[in-house]
């Protein structure tokens, strides 16, 4: 590394890297898309490694099938690609809790990001173990990587630099001796760096600009751009946003030219399947829960497809480049179209809860050893007056039911959290049902616990009263809990399962169309596809072909507003850009 760029064995290096996430891509798809980042013109990837993949629960760490980083870096070295590592412990990315496991968030007062010795114990086992892994692979020991980032965009959160120190000193004895570098927007380069580490810059536009700051705050660091943003992301009930493909160029082409290194973030986005969506917060602090679709307007998109902005970028750097690239492989499946079938079985989810745990006062759904999903907390309100139920607070969309019969809904998004109830002649069963949407992923507010977070009050007969005495019932939506439902042709009361089939010549990539659907979750084959809610812009969920077969495949939808079954289609095309009410909704960026 110099001021002028970066050297590889000797010779000059300008990395042209694309960010792909091989925990958004099924595992059978990893080769494809790193084969069409070669087609794009790029010799670099670079991926997240996202910790709560690799340690669902503590101490407990997965690196088999689709969380076999190993295999995926190996598999970018067969393909001719360098690898950027970028390990965390935080890394952001749209990912739920920035990619810490939840598991932490089941002790009270734990902080994260900082010196807080809890933290740092749990960080420092994660990352000694992710480099008995990824070490070997090193481009000190023949492997593809060459570089390694320390945290992420730190100076966007805080300046604990003794926190930098850590991670840095914790990544070289876990046994990473390449270059090590920080990664911040060029007004926070002094509170995200850190000695031991280069700095570079993240930008989506004015690259003259941020270089400029990069070479100020420090003069001998190579002109790099960590994230450029040829694309971005959406959140439930807000407008498809869309950047344009002349921005993309521009700012590629100003690069190319200088001699400067870069990343695509995203070169491929993929799908944040199951509930690994997180979520952002607004100026006023308004809850933001993101898409499951991450196809982030990529260059390849969510199938991993060729877009115009793929071939104008190929075009670009091919002008600037001498050798010639390779043609772009064709996807492993075909898109199809599914025809609309019905789906016929339900199963309603308050009949089908397992047994509770008690407590005085309801708590945060970590507490009680549960990272996702839906917890249902159970009580009583005695005959009395009218007054208002107070949820504090709901994290993220609560229904609050009197004898089985749902009286509110609350929403964490518009605020909501309480709902005005009459006189009850005699005591009432009180049911609440949280979903947790994504944790969030940025900023102050990454602390996010799910469920109820504090208590709920209702002053009636007492003006400060306080319910007491809960039942809690864990819905993780897991596989378990799947295989317990008892299906039946019958119609269901409330939130409910529904389960249908359709059969296939062969398998292909297709779109799940849920319009007409409400909100909830849906499963294909035994994968959790993510989340869908009608209000939009996303109406489709991507299914991979390889999770499909020929013959007959099973979908189980649930519906947490309507118990109402309905059908589904597969779809050529996505759908992500559409209200509730079916209008195109686009926010184009320049």
């Amino acid at each position: 590394m110099r001021r002028e760029g970066f050297e590889l064995e000797g010779r000059p290096f300008q990395f042209r890297c694309g960010e792909l996430h091989f925990s958004r891509i099924p595992r059978p798809y990893w080769r494809h898309r790193l084969q069409m980042l070669r087609a794009l013109g790029l010799n670099a990837v670079s991926p997240y490694i996202f910790w709560s993949v690799h340690e669902p629960a503590p101490g407990r760490f997965e690196f088999k099938g689709d969380a076999d980083v190993a295999a995926f870096i190996r598999l970018a070295a067969a393909e001719g690609l360098k690898v950027i590592l970028r390990p965390g412990p935080y890394v952001c990315a749209e990912w739920d809790f920035g990619g810490f496991p939840p598991w932490l968030l089941a002790t009270p007062d734990i902080r994260v990001r900082c010196c807080d010795p809890r933290y740092l114990a749990a960080a420092g086992a994660w990352l000694r173990r992710l480099g008995r892994e990824l070490a070997p692979l090193q481009s000190t020991r023949g492997g593809p990587i060459i570089l390694v980032q320390v945290e992420n965009e730190y100076g966007s959160y805080g300046d604990d630099h003794r926190y930098l120190g850590f991670v840095r000193d914790t990544l070289r004895s876990s046994g990473f001796d390449l270059p090590l570098f920080t990664c911040d927007g060029p007004d926070a380069f002094d509170r995200g760096s850190v000695n031991g580490a280069f700095p570079v810059a993240n930008f989506p536009l004015d690259p003259a600009g941020a270089f400029r700051k990069l070479r100020r705050f420090r003069a001998d660091a190579p002109l790099a751009c960590g994230e450029f943003y040829p694309g971005t992301f959406d959140h439930w009930g807000k407008t498809h946003n869309c950047v344009k493909s002349a921005r993309t160029e521009t700012v590629v082409g100003w690069m190319l030219e200088h001699g400067a290194s870069f990343s695509l973030y995203m070169a491929h986005g993929g799908t944040s399947f199951g509930f690994s969506a997180g979520a952002n917060t607004g100026p006023d602090g308004e809850y933001l829960a993101t898409v499951t679709s991450y196809d982030y307007g990529s260059p390849i998109d969510e199938t991993g497809r060729v877009t115009q902005k793929f071939r104008r970028l190929r075009a670009l750097v091919q002008r600037h480049i001498p050798e010639p690239l390779p043609p772009v492989p064709a996807p492993p499946h075909p898109l199809i179209a599914v025809p609309r079938f019905r789906l016929t079985e339900s199963a309603a989810l308050l009949d089908h809860l397992p047994a509770p745990k008690r407590d005085v006062q309801p708590r945060p759904m970590e507490a009680y050893g549960q990272n996702y999903g839906l917890i249902l907390y159970r009580s009583r309100l005695w005959a009395g007056g009218a007054g208002r139920l107070t949820v504090r607070d709901v994290h993220d969309y609560g229904q609050v039911y009197l004898d089985g019969k749902r009286v509110a809904t609350l929403d964490r998004r518009l605020g909501q959290n309480s709902v005005q109830l009459g006189e009850r002649r005699r005591a009432q069963r009180l049911d609440i049902l949280v979903e947790g949407m994504g944790r969030v992923n940025y900023g102050p507010q990454m602390l996010d616990r799910k469920g109820i977070t504090q208590w709920v009050e209702f002053p009636v007969p007492y003006p400060a009263g306080i319910v007491m005495d809960w039942e809690i019932f864990n819905l993780p939506l897991d596989a378990a809990q799947l295989r317990r439902l008892r299906w039946r042709r019958t119609a269901a009361r409330g939130p409910s399962f529904h389960r249908g089939t359709f059969r296939l010549r062969a398998p292909g990539d297709t779109h799940l169309d849920l319009r007409g659907w409400k909100k909830g979750h849906v499963w294909v084959n035994g994968h959790h596809l993510g989340r869908f809610w009608h209000i939009g812009p996303q109406q489709t969920l991507y299914v991979p072909g390889c999770w499909l077969r020929r013959g007959r495949n099973e979908v189980i939808v649930l519906d947490l507003e309507s118990p109402r079954r309905g059908s589904v289609a597969g779809l050529t095309q996505p759908v992500l850009d559409r209200d509730a009410r079916g209008r195109r909704t686009v926010a184009w960026h320049e």
